[in-house]
């Protein structure tokens, strides 16, 4: 184990060396526009099992059914995928909870039941604040599959869509 001061000079904060998962804040509500959040979930085992047409439609099928919280914008590359999402209704359960539902949703009508367990425990999330972060994300996003090979152009990649229209207002 280093010492405080290792950690101090490798940039890491001696309070997070031990965490194993990220942590989930409440989304941050403003009066006058939505919450906006980029979330990153892994396949278990960082497994190549999610970048097929089946799977396009088991997952959005789920987030169009689990739509305490709206889907906007998503990519799906073959490990992982990355989505923006909103709250839906005032009464929406938090993050976290909605995860954990839309991802046993679609564990449980897996189209390839040896690849279970499909997910990996936890996910990533960032809360937009600026309407630039949201367009820079977005284009990191979908040239995701282009950096990792899979295709030449954005327009080839056939795993990415949007459900609902998540509009920034600044």
């Amino acid at each position: 184990m280093k010492d405080k001061r290792q950690i101090k000079d490798a940039g890491t904060h001696p309070s997070l060396v031990k965490r194993r998962t990220p942590v989930h804040m409440p989304a941050h509500q403003s009066f006058d526009r939505v919450s906006i959040i980029f979330v990153t979930v892994c396949a278990d085992n960082k497994k190549r099992i999610l970048d097929c047409p089946e799977v396009h439609h088991l997952l959005r099928e789920v987030w169009q059914n689990a739509s305490q919280w709206l889907v906007g914008r998503y990519v799906i590359m073959p490990d992982h995928l990355h989505l923006f999402c909103a709250p839906g209704p005032a009464d929406c359960p938090n993050l976290e909870n909605w995860v954990r539902y839309w991802k046993s949703a679609a564990s449980r009508h897996w189209p390839i039941p040896v690849e279970r367990p499909v997910w990996q425990k936890s996910f990533w999330d960032t809360q937009m604040r600026k309407a630039e972060r949201y367009d820079e994300k977005w284009q990191y996003v979908r040239n995701n599959p282009i950096r990792a090979g899979l295709c030449t152009l954005e327009e080839e990649w056939p795993f990415k869509g949007e459900l609902n229209v998540l509009p920034w207002y600044d």
